[in-house]
């Protein structure tokens, strides 16, 4: 599978190198050249795959990291505005079959999943496992601590 990562913070570094240790091709993009450099050690020796330099949201840097023959594109940067726009992007323009995008603001996660970007908002899941653990609950899957966050879920038992 190809997978471009745009972010190459803490989470983008680290699921690059997952991928790419099962044998999956991964282009990492960054505005930052120091974030590279930092996660050197994430990524590891085993990731030999491409790292771009550039703004996500442009085009041309998109295509130097392969988005034209992408199977999927992930968006972890750390601005919920630079996510979802290139997300949007990487889905109408280029057509990626798989699109994921990290967004922090709950509200904000909710509207664009009602859109149809598929979205993983930390902030909620990392809100619903310490609500769960912090009442001894059993842990639940991760669709249902999205579904109980969703402002749309409002009135419904947590």
């Amino acid at each position: 599978m190809r997978v471009v990562i745009l972010g190459c913070g803490r989470v983008g570094s680290t699921l690059a190198a997952i991928l790419t240790r099962e044998g999956h091709h991964v282009s990492v993009i960054d505005r930052d050249q120091t974030a590279f450099d930092k996660a050197a050690q994430r990524l590891g020796p085993t990731f030999t795959r491409e790292t771009v330099r550039g703004i996500g949201i442009d085009e041309d840097v998109l295509r130097q990291a392969g988005i034209e023959e992408a199977d999927a594109f992930i968006s972890v940067t750390s601005g919920d505005n630079t996510n979802i726009v290139a997300a949007q992007i990487a889905q109408q323009r280029f057509h990626v079959p798989k699109v994921l995008v990290r967004v922090y603001d709950p509200i904000r996660a909710d509207a664009y999943r009602g859109a149809g970007v598929e979205t993983i908002c930390t902030t909620t899941i990392s809100a619903g496992l310490f609500h769960d653990l912090v009442l001894g609950r059993s842990l639940r899957s991760i669709q249902e601590y999205i579904d109980t966050a969703s402002p749309r879920a409002e009135g419904r038992n947590a």
